[in-house]
């Protein structure tokens, strides 16, 4: 029996591997994917049209606030990482926007956290490219999915000005961490204009960075202080630390869940959910061919590509292309 053809008059599996090629690669790259294993010759603006109508009909998946990992039992935590990757775009005034991405995992899924060989079996993601507020909004669906958590939701992240206040707003019995490795890395831009000798520099930084695992923030800004510093770079440091020292228990938060104290997770997510596909070289994109992408991205990361295929087998795309 022929399989029937529907938008732009290509069979609805030609449609799927245009757009899984699309998603994963370059449009140029995809037409040389598709051509090795289906030896047809595909034009890559072909492959961007298809990938950018069926992404636009999946539209409404941005609204949606479904929940993909496994339940919460009643001793589980959900960890939550927040943080924004800039990407390149089209507009001249705007050339560097922000994408906002979100990740979700159960410290069960949680492998070797602290180590070198940490592994997660099983994460959630929500992506946005668009106002801090709009976004909010999305991850607060999926995170309102599982009741009250109080202090078994974690959020872990760089501290930045709406990400904490967010948090401190809409989830206050939570707990709120700041990332150990931004909190480490104003040490080190502190020390480096400080120290002038690098074994110097290290040992002092290393000392102050126990001191932090140890939740000793006042000990730490009290060895600042009474450095010999400019005074500009005490200001700096400082005020990081003042701004988010209720947010710096480390020692408690190595006793939580799984543990983790560090934003690797959400690190890890922005090179393979977004940079992969959209940070390669010289790529531009427009407000529009972003939001398609991400959100295609984040499907597919999501273990929800029969969303794809389900838009494809619609009997009401046979007028849409």
């Amino acid at each position: 029996m022929r399989e029937v053809k529907h938008g732009f008059g290509i069979s609805p599996y030609m449609q799927e591997l245009m757009v899984y090629a699309g998603h994963l690669d370059s449009y140029v790259k995809s037409d040389e994917i598709l051509e090795k294993y289906t030896h047809v010759k595909v034009n890559p603006s072909q492959v961007f049209r298809v990938t950018e109508h069926v992404s636009e009909s999946l539209k409404s998946e941005d609204i949606k606030s479904e929940r993909t990992l496994q339940p919460l039992s009643n001793k589980d935590v959900l960890y939550v990482e927040v943080d924004g990757s800039m990407i390149s775009t089209r507009k001249n005034e705007e050339p560097w926007k922000e994408v906002k991405l979100g990740r979700l995992f159960r410290d069960s899924d949680c492998l070797n956290p602290n180590t070198e060989s940490s592994y997660m079996l099983d994460s959630q993601y929500v992506g946005h490219f668009g106002t801090s507020e709009d976004f909010c909004k999305k991850l607060n669906g999926v995170i309102d999915s599982y009741g009250d958590l109080k202090n078994r939701l974690v959020f872990i992240n760089d501290g930045a000005t709406w990400i904490r206040e967010w948090i401190s707003d809409t989830y206050p019995h939570a707990v709120s961490v700041l990332d150990f490795y931004h909190a480490s890395e104003y040490l080190y831009g502190f020390a480096a204009n400080l120290f002038s000798d690098a074994s110097e520099r290290k040992q002092w930084c290393e000392v102050q960075k126990k001191l932090l695992l140890a939740s000793e923030v006042e000990t730490v800004l009290s060895n600042i202080s009474s450095s010999k510093a400019k005074e500009e770079d005490k200001k700096k440091i400082t005020t990081y630390y003042q701004n988010n020292k209720e947010r710096m228990k480390y020692k408690h938060y190595r006793n939580i869940g799984c543990g983790i104290i560090g934003s690797g997770a959400i690190e890890s997510a922005h090179r393979t959910v977004i940079q992969k596909r959209m940070k390669q070289s010289g790529q531009r994109w427009s407000i529009n061919g972003a939001r398609n992408m991400l959100r295609l991205r984040v499907i597919s990361m999501n273990k929800q590509w029969a969303k794809v295929i389900d838009v494809l087998k619609s009997p009401h795309r046979a007028n849409d292309a």
